[in-house]
């Protein structure tokens, strides 16, 4: 079965980072992109970060630019977030998901149990 689990959230102040990890397994890692979403109570899912399993290619939702950084690790069949100078907006639960159809700001797929990102100001 797919599983993708993800971790490294926690409690931070306004400025402050956190690193993100998402193993995966079930599926052959290098065939799929990855991404992050992210849901905080009574929104809507927001797709904020996705690396491609070909190329490398990253894409951002523009609130994140120049903040979070995706990458991974095709050895540990793991994708990181690093996430920078955190805001209070960007309080949510984060969960990566793989995309098997769409695309990066709407994507289909899987994804397993989120961790919970809280940012105080």
């Amino acid at each position: 079965d797919v599983q993708l689990q993800a971790s490294g959230g926690g409690l931070v102040q306004t400025g402050g980072s956190l690193r993100l990890s998402c193993a995966a397994s079930g599926f052959t890692f290098e065939d799929y992109a990855i991404g992050w979403f992210r849901q905080a109570p009574g929104k809507e899912r927001e797709a904020i970060s996705c690396i491609g399993s070909s190329d490398s290619s990253t894409y951002y939702r523009d609130s994140v630019k120049g903040r979070f950084t995706i990458s991974s690790d095709n050895a540990k069949n793991t994708v990181y977030l690093q996430m920078n100078s955190l805001k209070p907006e960007d309080t949510a639960v984060y969960y990566c998901y793989q995309r098997t159809g769409g695309s990066w700001s709407r994507p289909f797929g899987s994804w397993g149990q989120g961790t919970q990102v809280t940012v105080s100001s």
